[in-house]
């Protein structure tokens, strides 16, 4: 039996046998045969492809050929590394970009049958021109087919339009995209977002597809394609060979192959109006996107294209590879595509992988291991290669602690057991039928898996962590008694549910998902954070409906509680904007498989497969933590920690400029129990200093310093520091307690540290707690959202512009709970375009310009300070006059105010200035020091606006 280790595994399995058994002269000289590598620009009709041909060892020798496709938004640069291990094994590798995408022209048909279908037909037919590939018969190479994602669909398409493909490998693909992109009618609208603006603007592509958008490059460094024939030189366009089969003028629309030039491919593709895609499908995105939800024609265009279309004629060996941590084809979609295979006829396995779209470990090294095996046995036909078991799932199997990584381990069965073997039956508790509602706007929208994160929020979710929510009024939830025993779900669980909705038309979208609920009742996880959405029709007088849940594979500990829960919203998908109230009972127990004839691997692994690189992650680990100590925060200082605020020198610049700032050297100091106003005209960088005290932004130079703690994005100090961002939102059907205990509740903060109470008494919101929110005048609202930043009693509260939109009596309300707060001791600092409120509530003021501090200090002081100086006047003064006695010899600045004039001092004194206002016939009644914080904050900035 030949066994394909994965390239890493086989390379410290070698190392060990030469420490071992001294082989080193054997081995050393075994090296892999150099690739040849080609780049090819092929003619289809409407468009030119860039492809790259791979070949390794005697250029004479027939050997199979392998099609190997790249995910949505990529390019073929992104399999290069693949496509070189297939030609050292053996295989006539062929990558292209697909149309619309990399350096190949033509619009994005989403695998049309009529273009991209035929395409891939048009590099079969160049395969079979070429002498170093293997025919079955004339114009029939043998061939497999293998990708990711979009490269994965057309594997599967090609199979059903070619009877010419031998073998394929789909990984992460889709079966239905209507069904993928619609579940139940439900749009998918943050994937189908992402979809339509990958292909829109063109690379990077998708999450957790591998691509990257990467630039194809030219021929091999020594200027010759496959078997010696020189590539084109630059600038030229030369037709491909004979053997190629191309014509005299060697660009027929038949497939005819062009090299490329070292230094240019071919033309890309350049977006139209509509983006990269056609016309059609830009229409149909932008249709459901409107209307929220699919219609008929949308479905109908996408089944079109789906392998689904062809299903029944897909009767090759296939290895299918799907993805658990994947929001967008989840595992019923190579579910479908096993049983349609299967029942065709042909030898099918599927894998399940720990990573997918959502994130994760792709296990890339022994996927690709596992398809150079299937097409061993398939396209070679050697009998004795380890195609794998009929079944396998990846699961995690603890913590590596040298990285933190899951460890996986592998479970196998000898036939695919579908989604629902091992049936189950766990009761759920008895309870009345729940009412919850759809808000207005649908809006805020509960949280499952957010498309794109980095690293996958699903991989938590396999060790026990992870991160969803739902928010109070806008779900249902049912609860089955605490296991006796560990129950492994492997496969769909289904329930049955009788729903009523109280919308106009008698329809109602909900989403499904069964919480992992730990014996505390608190902690729960959502395996692979994946939610089932359900369109229901009817629903006016109640409906009985069946709901399939996602397929999973995931371990219930004994103790653990399932808890099923229904959702009027979810963050990925669209719901009804109208508000709207949904009954939902129970009407069945809880089914879910298990699989028994699942089994895990009876041993690990050899220790050579997995030491060695455990080695260098503990390297690189190290390096990781090396890097960051000396990045770490600056120590704390002693003598700061007492004091709530000290700014020194601190400096930003704007983006992409060298020398304009948006705060430059700027400091300055806050004591504990002030109130201070942070004051400047627009532009003058408050926005920008309040950001960058809160760890939003980092500055470019100097130190921000918070109870003697360095400020950096995450910083704990921060804990201690409270801020309003004028706008807060809030839910409108839960009242003001509700939404603030929601709020303090996923901060995962301890409840009897929010200090509500308090906070409530100092925003002085009284009866209106118990009341909805959307009862609230605009005042209170206000008042709510301080009373939110105020939980927790922070030792530092800052406030944006806090009295916006508000009346008088709501403004003066505003001024006493800032007073009321900052009177036991804490310290608010309020950023404000009213200088009379911040002048009645402050106690201490920064003034800035231009990014710069212009003064600070007591309020008192600022307002009444003897070098601005309010001369009233007995008559009008002309602008030339203004203007002379702004040119004094020991004057600042002069502005005109409705008294009269405001006079800054800069060495004058008050006498020297009325004798030469007497010289110069300015019509003078009194001089004196004004105190109105409006005619300082004029005088300081020479008349801005603030």
């Amino acid at each position: 039996m030949k066994l394909r280790l994965p390239r890493w595994a086989a390379i410290t399995a070698a190392l060990a046998v030469l420490a071992g058994a001294g082989t080193w002269t054997a081995v050393a000289s075994d090296e892999p045969p150099p690739v040849s590598r080609a780049d090819q620009v092929i003619d289809v009709p409407g468009a030119r492809l860039d492809t790259t041909y791979f070949t390794a060892g005697s250029p004479s020798a027939r050997r199979p050929a392998v099609l190997l496709g790249h995910g949505f938004g990529g390019s073929k640069a992104d399999v290069r590394a693949q496509a070189e291990q297939l030609a050292r094994d053996g295989y006539a590798v062929l990558t292209w970009s697909a149309r619309g995408f990399g350096a190949s022209t033509g619009q994005i048909g989403l695998n049309d049958p009529d273009h991209e279908v035929k395409d891939v037909q048009k590099l079969v037919d160049w395969l079979a021109r070429r002498p170093e590939v293997r025919l079955d018969k004339d114009g029939d190479p043998r061939v497999g087919v293998t990708g990711a994602s979009y490269g994965g669909a057309i594997a599967l398409l090609a199979a059903g339009y070619d009877e010419r493909v031998d073998a394929i490998a789909p990984q992460i693909t889709y079966w239905n995209l209507a069904d993928a992109l619609f579940p139940q009618g439900v749009f998918k609208k943050l994937w189908a977002g992402i979809f339509f603006t990958s292909g829109a603007s063109g690379p990077p592509g998708l999450p957790g597809t591998g691509t990257e958008g990467v630039t194809p490059e030219g021929v091999t460094p020594d200027g010759t394609g496959p078997g010696g024939t020189a590539s084109g030189g630059a600038g030229s366009s030369e037709a491909g060979s004979s053997a190629a089969g191309s014509g005299a003028d060697g660009a027929e629309s038949s497939g005819a192959a062009t090299r490329a030039p070292a230094t240019t491919a071919a033309a890309p593709a350049q977006p139209s109006a509509c983006g990269r895609f056609t016309p059609e499908l830009c229409s149909l995105y932008e249709r459901v996107a409107v209307a929220g939800k699919p219609d008929a024609a949308a479905r109908t265009l996408l089944e079109a294209r789906s392998p689904s279309a062809v299903g029944d004629r897909i009767k090759v060996p296939a290895l299918i590879v799907q993805g658990q941590s994947d929001s967008l084809f989840p595992l019923s979609h190579a579910d479908a595509m096993a049983k349609t295979i299967a029942a065709n006829g042909a030898p099918v396995a599927v894998d399940w992988i720990a990573g997918g779209h959502d994130g994760g470990n792709r296990e890339t090294d022994r996927v690709e291991a596992r398809i150079g095996n299937w097409f061993d046995r398939y396209l070679k036909d050697d009998k004795g290669a380890d195609t794998g078991p009929a079944f396998r799932v990846s699961r995690a199997g603890g913590v590596d602690s040298t990285d933190g990584q899951a460890v996986l381990r592998g479970a196998s069965a000898d036939a695919y057991p579908g989604l629902s073997a091992g049936a189950a039956s766990v009761p759920l508790a008895a309870a009345r039928p729940r009412t919850f509602h759809n808000p207005a706007g649908a809006n805020p929208p509960a949280i499952s898996a957010v498309p794109g994160v980095g690293g996958g929020l699903s991989q938590l979710s396999s060790l026990g962590a992870g991160l969803s929510l739902d928010f109070p009024g806008q779900h249902a939830r049912f609860e089955s008694d605490p296991r006796p025993a560990p129950l492994r779900i492997t496969g769909a669980p289904t329930v049955r549910v009788n729903v009523t909705s109280d919308s106009a038309d008698g329809s109602a979208v909900l989403f499904a998902k069964v919480y992992d609920v730990g014996p505390d009742g608190r902690r729960q996880v959502l395996p692979a954070q994946l939610v089932a959405p359900v369109r229901i029709e009817g629903a006016r007088q109640g409906r009985s409906v069946a709901l399939t849940l996602p397929a999973i594979d995931h371990e219930v500990e004994a103790g653990h509680r399932l808890r099923l829960v229904l959702s009027a919203t979810d963050l990925g998908y669209a719901s009804p904007a109208t508000p709207a109230a949904y009954t939902v009972a129970v009407e069945s127990a809880l089914t879910v498989p298990t699989a028994p004839a699942v089994a895990a691997q009876a041993t690990g692994m050899p220790w050579w497969v997995w030491g060695l690189p455990l080695i260098g992650l503990v390297t690189a680990v190290g390096l990781l933590l090396t890097a960051r100590r000396r990045a770490a925060a600056p120590a704390p200082d002693p003598e700061l920690a007492a004091v709530p605020l000290q700014i020194t020198g601190l400096t930003k610049k704007y983006a992409k400029s060298a020398d304009r700032y948006a705060v430059r050297d700027l400091s300055f100091r806050v004591e504990q129990g002030q109130v201070l106003g942070l004051l400047g005209p627009n532009g003058a960088g408050k926005t920008t200093t309040l950001r960058m005290l809160m760890g939003l932004i980092t500055p470019d130079d100097g130190e921000i310093r918070v109870f003697g703690q360095a400020i950096r994005p995450g910083a704990p100090v921060l804990s201690r520091v409270g801020a309003f961002v004028e706008g807060a939102g809030f839910l409108p059907h839960l009242s003001g307690r509700d939404n603030l205990e929601l709020y303090w509740k996923a901060t995962g903060r301890p409840a009897e540290d929010a200090h509500i109470e308090d906070a409530l008494r100092i925003a002085g919101l009284g009866d209106a707690l118990a009341r909805a929110v959307r009862t609230y005048s605009q005042g209170m609202r206000q008042r709510l959202a301080i009373a939110q930043a105020m939980l927790g009693l922070p030792d530092l509260l800052i406030l944006d512009e806090p009295t916006n939109g508000l009346d008088p009596p709501q403004i003066r309300e505003m001024r006493d709970v800032m007073i009321r707060y900052a009177a036991g001791g804490r310290t608010v600092i309020v950023s404000s375009h009213l200088l009379s409120e911040v002048e009645q509530s402050c106690t201490h003021l920064v003034v800035m310009d231009r990014g710069r501090l212009v003064q600070a200090g007591p309020v008192a002081e600022i307002t009444g300070e003897g070098s601005a100086l309010l001369v009233t006047l007995g008559g009008p003064v002309s602008d030339p006059l203004v203007d002379k006695v702004a040119a004094l010899p020991g004057i600042a600045s002069v502005v005109r105010a409705d008294d009269g004039l405001l006079v800054r001092l800069d060495g004058a004194t008050p006498t020297a200035l009325i004798g030469e206002l007497v010289r110069l016939d300015v019509p003078v009644t009194g001089v004196g020091p004004h105190r109105r914080l409006e005619d300082a904050f004029l005088t300081l900035i020479g008349g801005g606006s603030a």
